[in-house]
């Protein structure tokens, strides 16, 4: 199970992420599976990592930025 620290984390951010009806949360509910990701909160926005090598950065307002080709890109395209 992933933990994050949420402290400096975007209100807007936390709401599309934990909110069961935010469009973030199929992606936060893959991330919790999946060992080989970690999650970063770096100015007010999650950095994701899938083996240390940045994959996506999703913010609260804006659209989410895809670094690297990954299947959790999927689950943003819905």
């Amino acid at each position: 199970m992933m933990t994050i620290d949420t402290t400096d984390m975007c209100s807007h951010l936390q709401k599309r992420l934990f909110g069961e009806d935010g469009d973030y949360h199929p992606l936060w509910l893959a991330m919790q599976d999946d060992p080989e990701l970690t999650a970063v909160v770096r100015s007010r926005q999650l950095h994701v990592y899938r083996n240390g090598k940045k994959i996506l950065v999703l913010a609260g307002k804006s659209a989410p930025k895809i670094i690297r080709e990954d299947h959790l890109d999927q689950l943003l395209k819905r």
